[in-house]
Formats: C-alpha cells, structure tokens, sequence
C-alpha cells in the first residue's frame, strides 16, 4: 500500500504558543500592558464598527506611529524569537514525523491562525510546518506596515481546510479553490485539527463532521472550555497543553496515526474488492 499523507493543522496562540504572540515582546515594547492594549483594540472595534481581527492589525499600526515604533517585516519577524511554547512542542515535529514515517504516513503540519504570520515566520519552530496561513500586512516603499494582505478570522479559519484539502494554498486563487476536484490531496478524514477554545470551533466542527479528528487542548484554567466542547460534540477528545514525549497528548496522536492507517488500509481493499 502507497503512503497515505495526513494533515496536523494547529491553532498558534494558547494551542502551541503560551499566549498571544504579541504579549511576549510587541506590547511590552509599546510599553503597555497585554489588557491595555486589547481594550484599545476593543474601543476601536466599538467606535468603529470595525471587524476585531482588523481592529488589532489597524490599533497595532497606530500605537506603533505613537510610540515612535517602525513597523516593518524585519521587526515583526525578530518578535516571533520571543514567543514562548508550551513543554515539548520544539521537539514534538520530529517525534510525531519519526513515528508516522515508521508507519508509512506522510505527516504534514500545518498552522491556522489569526495572529500575525510575520511573527509565526520568525519563530523557533516556523520551519516546521508545510504552510502557514495568518494575517499579514503590506508595507510600502520604506517597508513600513500601512494596510492588511490578508486577515484570519475565525469563521474564515474554515476555507484554509478547503484549500489544505485541495493542495492549494495559494490564497490569491479564488478559482481553482472552488472547482470539484477528482482527486484530494489530504482527505478530510485524513484531518487532525488541534486549538484551544471557542474561536477554533469552526474548525474543529468542520474537521469532525467530515470524519476527521478535532482535539481541544487547555491548560488547568481552560478546562471548563475543553470539557464544554467535549459536551457539544464539537471536538473528539480533550487533552492538557503537554506535548511532551509519552503525554497524554502525544500517545492520543498516534493513536488517531494508527487508526487513519488502518481505516485507508480497510479502504483500498473495499475498492480493490469492488473492481474485481
């Protein structure tokens, strides 16, 4: 049997990193507090009727110009060095790869997120994964941030599955994304999905309806979500932010690893079964 190619697509802030990327170093620098400046972001919602994920990327641009700050690519990037894990996550890529290459599976991870993908990009494990989808900025001929490339929000998380699926990843491809296509690159029960809480529920509902695996992980005062989640139906499984070797976490994925070989394993032999 050919090798069978399996999706891992994460959540970033509070799924792999401890928090929100920009707590760790881009508003300490600002010189502000991480509630000061979400209630910014909140006010310019409010006034503006503005959408929040383009409220936080326009809020960062103005308390940058007031804080003498130059926002540029380079300075995102040198953020992402900042950016703190949960234990085990910059050793769990090549684990979980060694084991699914052991088991004739071709893993891919992929990040979702609707943080900042020039911090995700300058990150201590940004290589890990085959694409990373997040909001990103345009800068202008000084290289200074002045309008948003791209936005990820929640709901908007979903189309990127589509295009995993599909094997485009070209967000500037609104055609080919839409078009039936014979043969998937990912089968969505080929789909692990991993977040932390409420805004991943899109996903993770869309992931689990199509036959594939969602999980929730928390930390001790996130629990109350996971077990929610778990409640709704909305995710598989719940385990705590350990990505340690032989956590809970680590041993559910090969599990779920297992499982997805043996159901395609089941699978060609109904085809071949039917052929005949």
């Amino acid at each position: 049997m050919k090798n069978i190619t399996v999706a891992i697509c994460y959540d970033f802030d509070s799924t792999l990193a401890t928090n929100n990327m920009q707590t760790f170093s881009f508003i300490p620098k600002l010189g502000l507090n991480p509630d000061e400046f979400w209630k910014k972001v909140g006010n310019f919602t409010k006034k503006n009727g503005c959408e929040p994920t383009l409220s936080y990327l326009q809020v960062m641009i103005e308390e940058c110009k007031k804080k003498g700050v130059t926002l540029t690519k380079q300075y995102l990037t040198d953020l992402g060095k900042d950016i703190k894990f949960y234990e085990g996550v910059t050793t769990w890529f090549s684990r979980i790869n060694r084991y699914a290459e052991k088991n004739n599976i071709n893993l891919e991870h992929y990040i979702i997120s609707s943080g900042n993908k020039e911090m995700i990009d300058g990150c201590r494990i940004s290589k890990e994964f085959t694409d990373v989808f997040g909001c990103e900025y345009l800068f202008d001929k000084n290289g200074v941030a002045y309008w948003p490339k791209n936005i990820v929000n929640y709901t908007q998380k979903t189309q990127y599955l589509f295009r995993i699926c599909k094997g485009i990843t070209d967000i500037t491809d609104e055609k080919s994304i839409n078009n039936k296509v014979d043969k998937k690159h990912i089968e969505f029960r080929n789909m692990i999905y991993i977040g932390d809480g409420m805004t991943d529920v899109p996903c993770m509902a869309i992931v689990k309806e199509k036959g594939g695996t969602s999980i929730s992980v928390y930390t001790p005062n996130q629990k109350n979500t996971s077990v929610q989640l778990l409640k709704d139906d909305r995710v598989n499984y719940a385990c705590k932010s350990d990505f340690r070797a032989n956590s809970p976490l680590e041993k559910l994925i090969k599990q779920i690893l297992d499982c997805i070989k043996l159901k395609e394993i089941l699978i060609t032999k109904e085809q071949s079964k039917k052929v005949k």
